[in-house]
């Protein structure tokens, strides 16, 4: 009934723009033509109810109109980027894929069977509940990458309950939990999602000129490239409203620097993960990162300052790991954070922790400091094991001047004295020319 829903509101909002890609603008009668095409030619593949299915692909609205018939088709989807040059096979087998669709640059569709036949548990619960499901890949970066199985039918029914969103850049992408939740909530309010050509700071600061896009979703580390790049000298962005940032910590210096840059745009935190989908969250004010969970649709709870949480649109669990919620249902984020009555501050993954002779060091406060050093393009804080103080305290930085390594250690020390407790500093400090985050941006620590 969920997707019946789903398209019926497509049908209201036929005359309206769903997506905009590669400029061009595609409205919601042309998106629900297009899905219906795909029913039927997964039909005439022979895909059956219920098949595991590895989609291989970027957005488009061809990939839209496939994705939502393969829902429809109560299909159990394992999103993967459209970079076809990656090897994906191993993810393929974890999933066990029953078939796999690719979809090339030039929109072009190919579907093939695997010849095997799927049989884990949690596939086997979607099909006897004959619910759709998504499978997404954690990025691996505290061990493993990780097959997160989700209900797609919690998901469609959380968008579908949903406020509309304004005209938005979609960033993250399709194998991303905040992609797939965002294109899916923006479609289930009749809302338009804007699809740049490339993630750079032009091509973003081009795409939101050119179709006045109004709300912005990146991670910190995008923005802090944005900033330097000074892409918002050379285009109009006057049409943003609204810019949200997640994924990873925001740096205060970073954040400040936006917030002068742009008084008449709200920025806010958004916070989710792989295996609780994306969740609403309120921002304390545009300068500040204290946000609050919406108490209607997740549960919180800290337990010695590190955060759980019990929500409707939690996973079902992992394909190759045992369950991490606890016996009665909270999962265990394994962010440490402060509380300020009803708010809560991130201060970052327990598992990043630097322990210095038994203090406590978040790599996100260091960098937020190094961060605002004159001529810091990007830095990454990590612990390093020591024999006297167990770990010490370290940094790479990338820089956008020629200094040198010597004068760049002094003038660290200098600047941080005053702002940081001297266990805090780093210790070892090295500069590089290659960029410290990954094709997400996200920071590679």
């Amino acid at each position: 009934m969920t997707i019946a829903a789903l398209l019926d509101r497509f049908r209201a909002a036929a005359c309206q723009t769903a997506l905009i890609w590669q400029d061009h603008p595609c409205d919601y009668r042309e998106l629900l033509t297009a899905i219906e095409v795909w029913q039927t030619k997964l039909s005439q593949a022979g895909l059956p109810a219920g098949a595991v299915v590895a989609l291989m692909a970027n957005y488009s609205p061809n990939t839209t109109a496939l994705l939502l018939a393969l829902i429809a088709q109560q299909a159990i989807v394992l999103l993967q980027s459209g970079d076809l040059s990656l090897d994906r096979s191993e993810q393929q087998r974890t999933a066990e894929a029953e078939w796999i669709i690719k979809v090339d640059e030039h929109d072009e569709v190919c579907i093939m069977p695997t010849g095997h036949s799927a049989q884990h548990e949690l596939i086997c619960q979607l099909r006897s509940n004959q619910h759709p499901g998504l499978i997404l890949f954690t990025s691996g970066s505290s061990g493993q990458p990780k097959a997160v199985v989700h209900d797609a039918m919690l998901l469609l029914e959380k968008a579908l309950a949903s406020r509309p969103l304004p005209r938005t850049l979609v960033f993250s992408l399709l194998d991303h939990i905040a992609g797939v939740n965002l294109l899916i909530h923006l479609l289930a309010n009749g809302s338009c999602a804007v699809i740049p050509k490339a993630l750079s700071p032009d091509t973003v600061a081009e795409t939101i000129e050119r179709h006045r896009v109004q709300f912005l979703p990146t991670p910190p580390t995008f923005f802090n490239l944005f900033l330097l790049s000074r892409a918002y000298e050379r285009y109009d962005l006057s049409s943003l409203t609204t810019a949200s940032y997640g994924s990873e910590a925001m740096p205060p210096s970073t954040l400040a620097r936006l917030h002068e840059l742009f008084p008449g745009v709200r920025f806010q935190q958004a916070y989710g993960m792989s295996e609780m989908g994306m969740l609403r969250v309120k921002t304390r004010s545009s300068d500040s990162l204290w946000v609050k969970v919406d108490s209607d649709s997740c549960a919180v709870r800290v337990v010695n300052g590190l955060l759980e949480l019990k929500a409707q649109s939690a996973m079902l669990g992992y394909l190759n790991a045992p369950s991490p919620f606890t016996t009665d249902g909270w999962y265990k984020t394994g962010d440490a954070v402060e509380i300020d009555g009803e708010w809560l501050r991130v201060l970052g993954r327990k598992s990043e922790l630097i322990n210095v002779g038994g203090q406590k060091v978040y790599p996100v406060e260091v960098e937020g400091v190094i961060q605002a050093m004159d001529g810091v393009a990007e830095v990454v804080v990590k612990g390093e094991s020591n024999e006297l103080t167990g770990n010490v305290v370290t940094a790479k930085v990338r820089l956008t001047t020629n200094e040198s390594l010597r004068d760049f250690r002094i003038r660290l020390r200098t600047f941080c004295q005053d702002k940081l407790a001297p266990y805090k500093i780093p210790v070892r400090v090295t500069l590089v020319d290659e960029a410290l985050h990954s094709k997400r941006f996200k920071k590679m620590r």
